[in-house]
């Protein structure tokens, strides 16, 4: 997650350097001496009685601010009591002191923030939070207060004070794309995604072409469960910037996931949809695997009792014995596997509207056919830009590789029968997925040493030979 600091950015407010020249030792002895003068004053009734006095106090100490803060880091604070005092005083004065106090003159406002610079470099954030905030007081509609107030907030953990910060440098028109990143964050941070789309979106419409701020609007749509909405943030993105490869990278993988997930409810409407049928087809290929057995039995009874017939041995008799009663075993299983099929079949249908069941499937199934072309379409996109991008290459080998798996777990439930018809064909397109995935595999591997793409190859090549063992031949579609 993008961290928002700006250290630097406070680093450009100008400070004046005094040299420690005769002229300047003289202006800040001048103020230390106004200042000793001024603080004496306060406790003397009848100069603090009058408005005068406290307008010049007010002068003394934002001069101090602003030129000599080793006076009193905090001048500015003062000077703004002073010009409040005055007001209250003597409502002639209140006119000059509100001059000051309302940022008709900039000279308060400016000491604030000059002097909640200075405690921010200080590591004083708290005393420069309280600057920035009192310069806010002055003049509220400027930015660079609640600009600098939000970043002391944010780095002290005051997050609700930042985000009051932010809000305000935003509504003044601040146009700083990296404050509505942060503010953002502050918003994700809390799960209001809501609320951070809408922050990026207000900094997109002040900074269109902004990367950062396009990127993290897609992010936190995927945070949120909003995938369709992150698939046409990021369409629009490559669209815009077609050769910025990692963002055709991440479409690719957001299409990826969106099959894998659409997988996922395919399967699950299949087996409501289909909870007697699947059960029945599992009976099925029990029942002819056990019929298989039969006519194993019945061969060996044969061989057997020939044999016996021609030279009979205890040992052969008892042979024909095991095999008897291994067929019977067999019968009696059969007719066991009849009962439950015709149960299963009589079950399979209800509890569930079928039809609506099967309209989702046939939706889901376009959906992830979708899915599955636009992914690969992204991965292939950015190997034309980059040849050697990893993640691309990687992705697309499991891409290949987990639709291997699927069709080879179709093989293993496939009955004795079923094998017989399309076992072989479906096998070779099983070698044909593993053989497509393997040079991805290779290449990943050559442009990054990773162990994940280092076993997958291992597991293909494994594969490959088990096939090429078993005279497969591999189909490539």
């Amino acid at each position: 997650m993008k961290k928002m600091f700006f250290v630097s950015a406070l680093g450009l407010i100008s400070f004046s350097a005094f040299s420690q020249d005769a002229v300047n030792k003289a202006m800040v002895d001048q103020l230390r001496k106004d200042k000793e003068k001024s603080d004496k004053g306060v406790t003397d009734p009848k100069a603090s009685a009058k408005a005068a006095f406290w307008m010049d106090r007010a002068t003394t100490y934002s001069s101090i601010a602003s030129q000599s803060s080793e006076l009193d880091s905090s001048a500015a604070k003062t000077a703004f009591e002073a010009y409040k005092k005055a007001a209250e005083i003597d409502p002639k004065k209140a006119k000059d002191a509100q001059k000051f106090l309302t940022g008709e003159d900039p000279s308060l406002f400016n000491a604030f923030v000059r002097q909640g610079a200075e405690k921010y470099q200080n590591k004083n954030l708290v005393g420069a939070l309280e600057m920035f905030q009192l310069a806010q007081q002055v003049n509220a509609k400027d930015t660079l207060a609640s600009l600098y107030g939000g970043i002391a907030a944010q780095q002290i953990d005051k997050k609700e004070e930042a985000k009051t910060q932010f809000e305000k440098y935003a509504e003044n028109g601040g146009k700083d794309p990296s404050v509505f990143y942060g503010l953002a964050q502050l918003y994700r941070a809390e799960n209001n995604f809501d609320k951070a789309v809408a922050t990026l979106n207000k900094g997109l419409e002040r900074s269109p072409n902004n990367k950062d701020l396009k990127s993290e609007v897609v992010n936190i749509l995927l945070a949120s469960g909003k995938e369709d909405q992150a698939i046409a943030e990021l369409t629009n993105l490559t669209k815009s910037d077609p050769t910025n490869v990692q963002n055709i990278v991440n479409l690719g993988i957001l299409y990826d996931n969106m099959n894998t997930k659409l997988g996922t409810k395919i399967k699950n409407i299949q087996g409501r949809l289909g909870a007697g049928a699947s059960q029945k087809a599992d009976l099925t290929k029990k029942l002819e695997d056990e019929k298989g057995k039969i006519e194993v039995y019945d061969g060996e009874i044969k061989r057997i009792s020939a044999l016996n017939k021609k030279a009979p041995k205890p040992d052969l008799k008892r042979q024909l014995a095991d095999v008897t009663a291994k067929r019977k075993e067999s019968t009696t299983a059969i007719e066991a596997l009849n009962a439950q099929i015709t149960a299963a079949a009589a079950s399979a249908g209800k509890g569930e509207n079928q039809a609506v069941l099967q309209d989702s499937l046939n939706i889901l199934k376009t959906q992830k056919t979708t899915a599955n072309n636009e992914a690969i379409a992204a991965y292939k996109k950015v190997l034309e830009l980059d040849a050697a991008n990893y993640d691309a290459l990687y992705n697309l080998g499991v891409f290949y590789f987990n639709e291997a798996v699927e069709l080879k777990r179709e093989v293993d439930n496939m009955s004795m029968t079923d094998y017989q018809a399309k076992g072989k064909e479906v096998e070779g397109r099983v070698c044909g997925r593993f053989k497509k995935a393997k040079p991805y595999f290779e290449k990943a591997i050559q442009v990054k040493d990773e162990a994940d793409a280092k076993e997958n190859l291992a597991t293909v090549n494994s594969v490959l030979e088990q096939f090429e063992g078993k005279k497969v031949v591999c189909v490539e579609e």
